[in-house]
């Protein structure tokens, strides 16, 4: 589902309900993606204005504070020896992955919607992820003669303004990602875990939150039952935010739990100044 806006290439997530923007600098470039692309301002894919054709849209002006600067320049070093460490400086945030994974641009957006919203107002987003084995499985649903591509698995942070609490931050979060990428419009599969505890390596304490799911009906040759993993908890500003990694659930390549565990575990605060631009 990831693209570059020097060489757009069709792909897709999970019965293509990602969408994926690029944001140059202080101009905003709507990248094809699957079958719609999108502008998205605001806070974490607050609002959205839709371009139905999946090609660039005309550049528009937007102030880089209003988007997160995710990434791996700035900020502390990983916390566990040769992984990478990404970075969300508008939201305090960083953590590592493992070599593997592909951190993605600062300004990329990743987002789910319901499939019949006209306006595609998203139910989740995050920005700047990482991905691992962004062409995890290929397929032509449409017959168009183009190939699309689906990830295996995505990592990020995004806000949680409107959240009551960590707990209902986490499991609102997680469930949105597993329905939105993978049972939509379908509920009946969902599997939801409720919020524990939790505190990382760094002494950072949350809510914990997994959601699966399970038999949800298959629509193409990339589809599968998805997974989703959300710590939310409060950044040094006191607003509530939160990581997940989601990715396909059953499958021979699934991210197993320890890899997630350890993932989420280097999930920390940055200190003052660490990783701004």
């Amino acid at each position: 589902m990831w693209q570059s806006q020097q060489s757009p290439e069709p792909s897709r997530s999970p019965r293509n309900r990602t969408t994926i923007v690029a944001v140059a600098a202080a101009t905003v470039v709507v990248v094809a993606a699957a079958v719609t692309g999108f502008l998205v301002l605001g806070d974490d894919g607050g609002d959205a204005d839709r371009r139905a054709d999946g090609k660039p849209t005309p550049q528009a002006s937007v102030s880089a504070d209003d988007t997160d600067r995710s990434g791996t320049k700035g900020g502390s070093g990983p916390q566990i020896s040769g992984w990478k460490t990404v970075v969300n400086a508008k939201r305090g945030i960083s953590f590592d992955v493992p070599p593997s994974w592909a951190v993605k641009s600062p300004d990329w957006v990743s987002y789910v919607a319901e499939d019949d919203d006209p306006d595609e107002k998203p139910l989740v987003a995050m920005m700047g992820p990482a991905v691992l084995k962004a062409k995890w499985c290929s397929s032509d649903d449409d017959k168009d003669g183009t190939e699309e591509h689906t990830e295996l698995a995505s990592t990020g942070t995004t806000g949680n303004n409107g959240a009551k609490n960590t707990a209902e931050a986490a499991e609102d979060t997680a469930k949105n990602w597993v329905y939105g990428a993978y049972t939509q419009p379908d509920r009946t599969h969902l599997e939801l875990g409720r919020a524990e505890p939790y505190r990382t390596k760094s002494g950072l304490e949350g809510s914990l939150a997994t959601v699966t799911s399970s038999g949800a009906p298959a629509e193409g040759k990339c589809d599968s039952d998805g997974k989703a993993t959300t710590f939310a908890f409060e950044n040094a500003e006191g607003d509530f935010v939160s990581w997940s990694l989601i990715g396909a659930h059953g499958v021979p390549d699934e991210v197993s739990d320890a890899t997630v565990r350890k993932i989420l575990s280097t999930v920390r605060l940055l200190e003052e100044g660490d990783g701004r631009r």
